[in-house]
């Protein structure tokens, strides 16, 4: 009955393979069928069955994987790999079931219409666009940062927990749904992920889980970056796989935010991306652009460098390297710079009058 089992299982994988490759060159029946319709149910579900611990199951079942690889491969070498036919089907059958779990619970995303078309929005942009948008946002970066320490020169701190910064991340999606209805966040479901040192180590500071829907947040990075974190994996949650859609709904939910601690997190955040493209067309211009952000403004910047800085190892390259042929796999063919593209969004949606900075 097992090998029977095992030989469907196996059998469905290369079936599978060609319906997601179907799906991937049909984004609107995605978007349609799956991001509206299924994946929203499925979503809800997952968050209310795991979102109340207290714990992370996502990360157990990680570490449940891991152990049961080790011992088959322990097995494996003990036999001298004997039987290629049986621990074959068992590889083959393993993922398939992974490959059908991965897709159906969130990974089917990675293939919906891009962001820019839903709000349809011009892709591209113009350098004086990018110069321009960049000198709004740090107009509105050096406000908030004398609003918050009434002095130009200090450095912003925040004094919001773990748990506030996950409450005021939902209030952020509330606000944007009655704008766009399917941003609305329900069930919460944020975790710190039992991996934050390893994390930190590699360089990420969050991800999703895509069997259990749980937002993962590397809970070792500072409250100034924390709160995007928080909003990047949560977008995920909601549906948008691709870094950056997450990323800028991130920008979205917390620009917008009636909490300026929020706003300021928001701001710095997209101005790191777009005087980073600046820097990279122009970098004269971008130097300039630099030197008109306020003392403190700059410190924030600074503690951050540092703290990831205090974690580099040879190591971090190669995970970085592996994501980024992960993101390749899944519709981004930009590896982990998929997460630049933030600034085309950013960029075009303010420049339409009904979205204004």
């Amino acid at each position: 009955m097992k090998t029977k089992l095992r030989l469907i299982s196996a059998a469905l994988l290369p079936i599978q393979i060609v319906v997601v490759s179907y799906l991937a060159q049909h984004p609107g029946l995605t978007e349609a069928y799956y991001s509206h319709g299924i994946f929203p149910i499925v979503g809800k579900i997952e968050r209310f069955l795991f979102g109340w611990l207290p714990f992370s199951v996502g990360d157990l079942l990680y570490l449940v994987f891991g152990f049961i690889l080790i011992y088959w491969v322990i097995r494996r070498f003990k036999t001298r790999f004997r039987h290629p036919k049986r621990w074959g089907l068992q590889l083959v059958s393993a993922a398939s079931v992974l490959y059908f779990c991965f897709h159906f619970f969130w990974g089917l995303n990675y293939y919906r219409l891009p962001l820019y078309q839903s709000l349809q929005l011009d892709p591209q942009y113009s350098h004086q666009e990018l110069v321009d948008f960049t000198k709004q946002l740090i107009k509105k970066t050096n406000l908030l940062q004398a609003q918050l320490t009434a002095n130009d020169s200090l450095k912003v701190n925040f004094p919001l927990s773990d748990k506030t910064i996950d409450s005021l991340a939902i209030v952020g999606y509330r606000q944007l749904a009655q704008t766009y209805p399917h941003l609305r966040y329900r069930l919460k479901s944020i975790k710190s992920s039992l991996f934050s040192l390893p994390l930190t180590y590699m360089g990420f500071s969050g991800y999703i889980n895509p069997l259990t829907n749980e937002a993962q947040v590397n809970s070792k990075v500072p409250p100034f970056r924390l709160i995007t974190v928080t909003a990047h994996e949560m977008a995920h949650q909601l549906g948008f796989a691709k870094e950056n859609e997450a990323n800028f709904i991130a920008c979205l939910n917390t620009m917008n935010h009636h909490n300026p601690y929020f706003r300021y997190s928001g701001y710095t955040f997209a101005l790191q991306y777009c005087l980073n493209e600046v820097y990279i067309e122009n970098p004269t211009q971008g130097k300039k652009l630099r030197r008109t952000l306020h003392p403190g403004v700059l410190k924030n910047f600074r503690d951050l460098r540092q703290f990831w800085r205090a974690y580099q190892n040879p190591l971090e390259p190669f995970f970085k390297l592996f994501y980024g042929q992960y993101l390749k796999a899944n519709n981004q063919p930009k590896g982990i710079q998929s997460y630049n593209y933030v600034v085309a969004l950013l960029v075009n949606y303010y420049q339409d009058t009904h979205h204004q900075l």
